[in-house]
Parts: structure tokens; C-alpha cells; sequence
């Protein structure tokens, strides 16, 4: 029996996904009725078809197909969570995963949106469970966990195969239990959002100094909580 996911493949075969120099985000051509793009990386584009909405189609470009068949065993590994995209089959040069609904923890602070104790947890669960599975859960950030009736999703597993510890999450979590009380439903400007990325990117996150580091952030984020 042929997947209803299928009635998507003749739409998907008429666009075309390219990469960028630079690790910039990929170019999406073709415009097709019914097909649109939700989400774009540096390696690949995500999208939904109207006539089979419960579906995701993350397609590849073609200098990044082997990272689409790690990526694809990764999700098969994970499939009994319910804390990532349930996986349900590729083409050539794409994935088929759930589509899921919700807020990226990112766009909550930039809306003002409660983000639950229980999202902390559910990512925690969630690395634990790709530990059990001999993966590493890295490169976990603001822009690939969802908030989804109250719990978290994580999205985006391309990472989980490399070595080392990032420490985003953690770094993250403590964040969250440092000062977001302070900040809690008020809406930060994507411009203090942008501020804090860029310079926690410019600091080795392997020996950052969250107490130094934090003096200066805290600044951002009080002063535009009195804005």
C-alpha cells in the first residue's frame, strides 16, 4: 500500500534546494501550489503539503544527502520518543517526519509566552534517552525545541552522531533558572535576542563564565523589561 505521505513527492520533485558558501542558510527555488516552506537550515528546507498536513518534508540539498541518511538513522533510533518527530519514511533527497504544531522556546521570549518548568524537564528526558540509544544529544538551542500544550518537543537530531558536549542546553537551563523569573511573559526584543547569540558565540562555551558572562546579559534583559 502506497503511503498517503507519497501525494507530496511530485510537488517536492519541483523544487529545487541549494546551499550557500559560507554556512548560510539554504535557497529554496520553485514556487508550487499547495507546497509551502516552514522552515529553512544551511543544509536543508523543511516543508508542508496542504493535501497531507500531518506531515513534515525536510528535503536536502544534493551536497548534503549523506547527512540526510545519518540524520534518517538517527530518527529511526529515537522512534519509540515521544519528545522528537515521529519518522515515516524519505525519498531520494528528503525526509518524511510529523509535522508539529507549537512556539520555539525563541519565539516565546519574543512573545512573552509562559515557558513551563515542564519543557525543562521534557528535553532533559529527552537527552537522556538519546544517551540510552549510544547518540549524543548536542546542538539543543532556543530555535529547535518547541513548546507544545505545555511540554517540549525537540526538533532537529542532525547533530546527535558528533562528539563532544556543546553545553547549549545546560548552558540554557541555566539561564532559565537564573533569570527568567525576571523576564517571565514579558516580551524581549529580538534585537537583546540576537545581542546575547552573538556574543555567547564569540566566548569558548566549554570554559565560559556563566557568573561574568550573566553580569553583562542581565543588564539587556532588566532594561528592557523596564521598556
Amino acid at each position: 500500500m502506497v503511503p498517503e505521505w507519497k501525494e507530496a513527492e511530485k510537488a517536492l520533485n519541483r523544487i529545487e534546494v541549494i546551499a550557500n558558501d559560507n554556512n548560510q542558510p539554504v535557497s529554496v527555488f520553485g514556487d508550487i501550489e499547495n507546497l509551502h516552506c516552514i522552515g529553512i537550515g544551511t543544509d536543508a528546507a523543511v516543508f508542508r503539503f496542504d493535501k497531507v498536513p500531518a506531515y513534515a518534508f525536510k528535503v536536502y540539498t544534493s551536497k548534503a544527502l549523506s547527512k540526510k541518511e545519518i540524520e534518517e538513522n538517527v530518527y529511526i533510533k529515537l522512534e519509540d520518543s515521544m519528545h522528537f518527530p515521529k519518522y515515516f519514511g524519505s525519498g531520494s533527497n528528503y525526509l518524511v517526519l510529523s509535522y508539529e504544531f507549537g512556539v520555539t522556546l525563541y519565539d516565546c521570549l519574543l512573545q512573552g509566552i509562559h515557558i513551563p518548568k515542564q519543557v525543562i524537564v521534557d528535553v532533559e528526558n529527552a537527552r537522556q534517552f538519546v544517551r540510552n540509544k549510544g547518540l549524543n544529544p548536542r546542538d539543543i538551542h532556543l530555535k529547535n525545541v518547541l513548546l507544545q500544550n505545555g511540554r517540549g518537543k525537540v526538533l532537529d537530531v542532525s547533530e546527535y552522531v558528533q562528539t563532544g558536549n556543546d553545553y547549549r542546553w545546560e548552558h540554557l537551563v541555566w539561564a532559565y533558572d537564573q533569570f527568567y523569573p525576571l523576564i517571565d511573559r514579558v516580551p524581549i526584543s529580538s534585537w537583546i535576542l540576537e545581542t546575547i547569540k552573538h556574543q555567547y558565540y564569540r566566548m569558548d562555551t566549554a570554559t565560559l563564565a556563566l557568573k561574568e558572562f550573566s553580569q553583562r546579559m542581565k543588564a539587556l534583559f532588566l532594561n528592557n523589561k523596564r521598556g
